[in-house]
């Protein structure tokens, strides 16, 4: 056991906080208005699990974004999100059609199926969108007792592969869904982004055009953690709350969770993030075209940019960035820009790209 005396208590930074990659919007720190929001939120008593003056606050900033039908339940990530979300929108018999590409098929550890006990109906797409006729090719079944019920089609906005959908694309899929009885689900990690791209309201291809439930994101954005289910139709689920706290996303300090997301929403903080990380990836899409031999994969439309590169190239590219495979079988990888990326971390990961590729 070690002596007491030789344990250091006081906090210490361990990491350079001049290093930023290009990995992932995760990999980036809190906002600063976002931290003095928590100070401000810090002290006194406050009623646990969400009785909180400042989750009450928090419904009021839904409203001005998404209507006042809209109800906010915060959690504490993203997968908890969806999960709740869909297992909220289906019976224990239902099924969720989704993109192939889509994060709560690929990168949520088998949580929507294992935990949320529902069938995913996976369609391939080319942009990671789906469209009417995409979905058609698991709509069907319904009175098949030998096949999972598809009650929910689950969109992601902006896309796993950084497309965008319009409002229009969004209209025809919620319309075509209610048509066959469905509901329509919006994985918005980064809604932000795609609101910022579109340069519209985030109402404008969500509650306008027939999303039923969205999952929002706070953490790609600024937030240290926290995300919300926010019901726009309460038609389309059921025991929500129950279902939050029996999937163990319900935070007993909620305060801290609410008071990220009213900073982000309650001005415009959330928007000149998004709009900050998209014109860094349009800068880094931009000078990745003058250099031969790398193809852009995908429009780069929010705050990604994949790329295919030799395959030498990105081993040793990684050693100066972090940054990830995204098929490494042929070669192709993803540059993700954030709030705090700076024009010259882009410059100075172009500058090494180009000398990398010089040498092979």
């Amino acid at each position: 056991m070690a002596d007491p005396a030789t344990v250091r208590t006081d906090a210490r930074r361990h990491h350079d906080p001049q290093v930023r990659g290009f990995a992932s919007d995760n990999y980036a720190g809190t906002h600063p208005e976002i931290l003095a929001a928590l100070a401000l939120a810090n002290g006194g008593h406050q009623v646990a699990y969400g009785e909180d003056d400042y989750t009450g606050h928090l419904q009021r900033v839904m409203h001005s974004h998404f209507g006042p039908t809209a109800e906010a339940f915060p959690v504490f990530n993203g997968t908890g999100a969806n999960v709740v979300s869909l297992q909220a929108m289906t019976d224990r018999w239902g099924a969720v059609i989704c993109a192939e590409s889509a994060h709560i098929n690929v990168d949520e550890g088998g949580a929507p199926e294992r935990v949320g006990g529902l069938k995913l109906l996976t369609v391939p797409t080319e942009d990671g969108k789906l469209t009417p006729e995409l979905i058609d090719r698991q709509a069907y079944g319904w009175d098949d007792e030998h096949r999972a019920m598809p009650q929910v089609v689950s969109i992601t906005q902006n896309t796993e592969l950084g497309t965008v959908y319009t409002p229009g694309e969004i209209r025809a899929i919620c319309e075509h869904a209610h048509g066959h009885g469905m509901t329509v689900h919006l994985d918005g990690a980064r809604i932000a982004n795609a609101s910022a791209s579109l340069d519209v309201p985030m109402r404008t291809f969500t509650n306008a055009v027939g999303v039923d439930v969205l999952s929002f994101g706070g953490t790609k954005n600024g937030a240290i953690f926290g995300e919300a289910v926010v019901v726009l139709n309460p038609d389309a689920v059921r025991a929500m709350k129950h279902l939050r706290k029996l999937s163990m996303q319900l935070a007993s300090k909620m305060r801290f969770v609410s008071v990220q997301l009213e900073a982000l929403l309650a001005g415009d903080l959330w928007l000149r993030n998004a709009r900050h990380a998209n014109a860094m990836a349009q800068r880094l899409a931009e000078g990745v075209r003058g250099i031969g031999g790398v193809e852009i994969l995908h429009p780069v439309q929010a705050n990604a940019v994949f790329a295919r590169l030799p395959h030498a190239v990105t081993e040793r590219l990684q050693k100066r960035f972090r940054f990830y495979f995204w098929d490494e079988q042929a070669g192709d990888v993803r540059w993700m820009c954030a709030f705090d990326t700076t024009e010259e971390d882009v410059d100075a990961f172009l500058l090494a790209l180009k000398e990398e590729m010089a040498a092979a």
